[in-house]
């Protein structure tokens, strides 16, 4: 992974996402070993829609390593605002940062970025991490969704997950579907208003799964109690051109405590945040409500993906053998 840029989770593999896994972990009780990890290296995050958890999130991960950060968050405060592509802009970071997070409200952005994204006065890429491209994929909130449900369930594989509410515009859902087939034997409940449908493509990687399956409904209190993940999201104003079709819909799925009565009592409520009232606050005390401590884990995959990318190794960490085990101890010393 050294230098490589991660513009969707399709680039890496099964052992690779489940080499970050582990790292996650390593981090999470090695803090101390890992905090000059990354010492000396610049991180660029360049947000060019607003953002709270992701933006901070990429920001302290670098600096809990031991990395520096540059940036700007909001294209008012980029030379966008005076007519530079995004590749020029690319360029010019590339001379200042070891590595760039990117968002950007255009699907594809990222990849033009990648493929900018060279150091010109050493002719090194720089490696981009997607931080979300319009409504096409968010990886890094992939890879947080993916250590919940492992932490959760101890696999990622043999489960029943329910995604609810913008499945048409949600890069986070297209996101953890996709990769989700990878893993395999997945049973994707798709719970929408008939308007925020999955797209055809992110059905169409299930129906290539040979060991996965999905069903479309409208109705989350009929199919609730058959899921092992509820995967909630929010209906996206941003997304909408028409701002009826937006308040028509927001408040189609409500969770509530009523709600989750009727759920498995050990199932995981995730959420790539921010909520509006799509999750009521009482279902925060829930044992079920998983969404924290997706922020949380955001955290520690952006740490092993920064170290990664960079190849600067973690002090005192041993990969995964050939047979994907973790045998080595992993208590704070």
């Amino acid at each position: 992974m050294v230098g490589d840029s991660v513009i969707t989770l399709d680039t890496l593999s099964v052992p690779q996402i489940n080499e970050l896994l582990n790292k996650a972990r390593y981090i999470e009780s090695h803090r101390r070993q890992v905090a000059r990890t990354c010492e000396g290296r610049v991180l660029a995050t360049l947000f060019y829609e607003p953002s709270t958890r992701t933006r901070l999130s990429f920001e302290t991960a670098m600096l809990r390593l031991g990395g520096q950060v540059i940036g700007f968050a909001g294209a008012q405060l980029a030379s966008v605002s005076k007519g530079e592509s995004i590749a020029d802009t690319i360029k010019t970071v590339s001379t200042y940062a070891d590595c760039i997070a990117l968002r950007h409200p255009k699907e594809g952005a990222a990849l033009v970025a990648s493929r900018a994204a060279v150091n010109a006065a050493t002719g090194d890429r720089v490696p981009v991490i997607n931080a979300g491209d319009g409504g096409h994929m968010h990886p890094t909130q992939t890879l947080a969704d993916l250590a919940t449900i492992d932490q959760r369930f101890g696999r990622l594989t043999n489960l029943t997950v329910g995604l609810c509410g913008d499945l048409t515009f949600g890069r986070t859902v297209h996101s953890l579907i996709e990769t989700l087939c990878r893993f395999g034997n997945i049973r994707f409940v798709l719970i929408s208003p008939e308007e925020l449908r999955t797209p055809r493509y992110v059905v169409n990687r299930i129906e290539a799964s040979p060991t996965c399956s999905y069903e479309e409904t409208t109705d989350l209190a009929a199919v609730i109690g058959q899921l092992d993940v509820l995967y909630m999201t929010r209906v996206q104003k941003e997304r909408f051109f028409n701002e009826d079709d937006y308040l028509r819909l927001r408040d189609t799925y409500i969770l509530d405590e009523a709600k989750l009565s009727h759920a498995r009592p050990d199932m995981a409520v995730l959420h790539p945040l921010p909520r509006v009232n799509e999750i009521a606050v009482d279902v925060d005390d829930d044992p079920r409500a998983a969404y924290f401590q997706q922020v949380r884990n955001g955290m520690l995959m952006r740490m092993a993906l920064e170290s990664s990318v960079l190849g600067d190794e973690l002090p005192g960490y041993e990969p995964l053998g050939d047979d994907g085990n973790d045998d080595h101890d992993d208590t704070e010393e």
